[in-house]
């Protein structure tokens, strides 16, 4: 492969039809696809999006999900119609069920209208239920049921309202090791996976890596005044040998830290701002200290152990030992770490600090 960037890549792919959409193009754009297996898995899903299959798209954190639920969208019989996101991880349970289904005027204390849910707001389009592998337990049987009879009942209501909208879920989660710990239902995960995309990370995908650099580039530069910056041959090498475990919204973020720190107009290596010790080559020196903790961690993978066992090692410990500190209290642990409670209660259960069985909002 090439060390030089090309001039431009075009990227016809991404059709972005309203104001988030662009902004996704910009974020995360993993459909600037260079790399034969993105081709294939491109393929695929423009082959997925001619059929009113239900699909499920796996990958991890960053890979570009939504943008591959989008693109499915823009290519299928309902692309006039809605593509309505829902993130499964992002709201509180407790408001889940009448965000997902509705619910009626008096149904609950504050409801003092009708409001549709977000089935019924994506009639005739798409609704891409996102992290759905967070999504808890009581909800995934009443989602089962309007999957099976294509209809809704909102919360307060005994009357079932027709739903008309094609189902994309997307999970960063191995539903099937899920399935097996008891966290996922098995018939809700069969239904869900009718057609499957897994999304490679883009360690495994090389061949995007110099093409997303350039779309950033072509992005975030005229906005920070670049009219014109080229990454330096050791730029290049850093980028290509660095494993990205935060897949391309790290590599966006890292272009955008470059840009705005870079002298003139060359990116150099320590404008990066990657851990050294992964990106040189065998014949390389580093040339940006490490931090105790970084320097901690390459010596446990210089000592044979892999990146996903050290990752869930760091997982599984950040988790403990914020529960502790919280005193066992699920929902202040999730505030302490930034993330959702139900994304704090499937790590307890993963890690055997609680039981599946556990509902308790402790």
């Amino acid at each position: 492969m090439s060390n030089s960037l090309p001039s431009s890549v075009p990227n016809p792919i991404v059709q972005a039809s309203d104001p988030h959409a662009l902004a996704l193009s910009v974020r995360a754009s993993c459909l600037v696809f260079e790399d034969p297996i993105s081709r294939a898995l491109l393929a695929q899903a423009q082959r997925v999006a001619a059929s009113e299959a239900t699909v499920l798209i796996i990958g991890e954190t960053g890979t570009g999900k939504e943008l591959i639920a989008r693109h499915i969208h823009e290519l299928s019989t309902r692309h006039a119609g809605p593509f309505v996101a829902f993130n499964c991880a992002a709201i509180n349970e407790s408001l889940m069920e009448s965000e997902l289904f509705g619910y009626e005027r008096g149904s609950f204390t504050g409801a003092v209208g009708d409001k549709p849910g977000w089935f019924e707001a994506a009639k005739g389009g798409s609704l891409f239920l996102d992290e759905i592998g967070d999504l808890p337990l009581p909800l995934q049987a009443k989602l089962l049921r309007v999957i099976q009879e294509r209809e809704v009942v909102r919360i307060g209501s005994r009357r079932p309202i027709p739903i008309d909208a094609r189902l994309i879920a997307a999970t960063n989660v191995k539903l099937d090791e899920a399935v097996a710990a008891g966290r996922f239902r098995g018939d809700l995960y069969y239904r869900l996976k009718v057609a499957t995309l897994d999304l490679p990370p883009l360690r495994e995908r090389r061949g995007d890596i110099v093409p997303l650099v350039q779309h950033f580039l072509n992005i975030y530069g005229p906005r920070l005044g670049h009219e014109h910056v080229e990454m330096v041959p050791e730029t290049v090498r850093a980028l290509l040998a660095y494993p990205w475990p935060g897949n391309i919204r790290e590599l966006e973020n890292t272009i955008h830290h470059a840009l705005l720190v870079c002298a003139g107009g060359g990116v150099r290596p320590e404008d990066l701002r990657l851990p050294v010790s992964r990106t040189k080559g065998p014949e390389e020196s580093p040339t940006l200290p490490l931090s105790p903790l970084e320097a901690a961690l390459d010596q446990i993978f210089d000592d044979g152990t892999s990146w996903p066992t050290l990752y869930r090692s760091i997982d599984e410990t950040v988790i403990r030992r914020a529960y502790a500190y919280c005193e066992q209290n699920q929902v202040r642990t999730a505030r302490l770490l930034g993330i959702s409670r139900n994304i704090v209660r499937d790590r307890l259960i993963r890690y055997g600090v609680l039981g599946p069985e556990s509902t308790g909002r402790r």
